[in-house]
């Protein structure tokens, strides 16, 4: 898309929800959203502030430091220019004249932390022009969170990759225990990147390879010198999340897990089943909402996961969110699946992704269970393999 029609759709929706203006600003990197969402090289280097002002109405406008003052030049609209701090703050009215209010990366409260990009002090400032300072996330969602259709199979296609290397970490597993041959969470830690590599596949860290307590930790992730060795007897979990290591490429994150022996427990049994009831009434919910064109937030899927395992006795023991808006970062820009850490008032749109991951983690154990769900126009389909029961390694 040209930067012309991405600002005429920036200025449509603004109007649509009666916005003055979106105000992007940076300095030393600080909002990568808004290089991303106006299709900025990060390779540049601002060392003084910039801002860009796209008005629902008429032509935008940049505001740029003279020795950094061809920043923005890949961005239509007028140019103003400042050097000392009372250029920048005239040049700054200039900007807002006549705005009621703009829209930035920012959330009150700090409450969708991942838009919330600009420091106080700038809304501090923006808010001494008498214009009122709304969060971006709606924005946000729309022109960051929305997968074009490339997008949209590259997931798929590193969702493909990801389920085979799954299904072999598993096998490797498998086999090391019929052979009594010691492998640790470390060394499937360290097998499983090399195939992501050998995959041309890339992640930011992880896998989790986690057994028995460690995987009641759901942020553990083994070390070298921490692993545990996998042994008859345990349990086994592996979350795991990669993309194509491509321009553009969305990430694919799953968790599954397993048993180390026939004879499961029948405590894990039944937690594995409440656990995957929870995941399923929240694919569910996503599902009905998009095929009934209903209105549907992050909170509420929350909600219909939680509900589930609250009623079965074990809601102290979910301790995070359901799920996480998924984009070129593992955890993106969009709607999350939360009403525990936030109350995300966001709507499910259209053509975004998320993943649902509920959890119950007891003090030798924990299971989760996680898929992807893609937010399409008229349903929402879970983009790959499902696991319908606990694994028998």
């Amino acid at each position: 898309m040209s930067a012309s029609s991405l600002i005429k759709n920036i200025q449509k929706t603004l109007q649509d929800l009666d916005i003055d203006a979106w105000l992007f600003f940076d300095h030393h990197h600080r909002d990568p959203i808004a290089y991303q969402v106006l299709h900025l090289s990060l390779d540049q280097s601002p060392t003084r502030r910039w801002y860009y002002l796209i008005p629902k109405e008429g032509e935008a406008h940049a505001l740029v430091h003279r020795i950094e003052s061809r920043i923005l030049n890949s961005l239509p609209g007028q140019k103003h220019i400042y050097s000392g701090w009372s250029t920048h703050q005239e040049g700054l009215a200039s900007l807002l004249f006549g705005l009621k209010n703009v829209a930035m990366q920012y959330s009150p409260g700090c409450a969708i932390p991942y838009v919330s990009m600009v420091d106080a002090g700038t809304i501090e400032l923006i808010r001494s022009f008498n214009v009122d300072v709304v969060s971006s996330a709606d924005l946000v969602q729309i022109f960051h969170a929305t997968l074009t259709q490339p997008q949209i199979d590259s997931h798929f296609a590193a969702g493909k990759t990801m389920d085979a290397i799954r299904k072999a970490a598993f096998d490797k597993v498998s086999s090391a225990l019929s052979r009594n041959e010691a492998l640790t969470e470390w060394q499937l830690h360290t097998w499983m990147r090399e195939a992501f590599d050998r995959e041309g596949l890339i992640t930011d860290h992880g896998p989790i390879i986690a057994v028995n307590a460690h995987a009641a930790d759901p942020h553990y992730e083994p070390s070298e010198a921490s692993a545990s060795v996998i042994k008859p007897n345990d349990l086994l979990l592996i979350d795991m999340w990669a993309k194509q290591n491509a321009p553009g490429a969305i990430y694919y994150d799953i968790t599954w897990t397993g048993f180390c022996g026939a004879a499961v427990p029948t405590e894990m049994d039944k937690v594995f089943s409440i656990v995957k009831a929870a995941r399923d009434a929240g694919h569910q919910k996503a599902k009905q909402a998009r095929e009934q064109s209903i209105p549907l937030h992050g909170f509420e899927v929350d909600d219909a996961t939680r509900e589930v395992i609250t009623e079965a006795g074990f809601g102290e023991y979910f301790v995070h969110r359901t799920g996480h808006s998924i984009t070129e970062d593992v955890h993106g820009t969009g709607a999350n699946m939360d009403n525990l850490e936030t109350h995300d008032l966001r709507q499910i749109i259209a053509n975004t992704l998320f993943s649902i991951e509920p959890g119950i983690y007891l003090e030798n154990f924990g299971i989760r269970s996680e898929f992807n769900v893609m937010a399409l126009p008229d349903t929402a389909v879970v983009t790959g393999e499902i696991q319908q029961s606990l694994l028998r390694l």
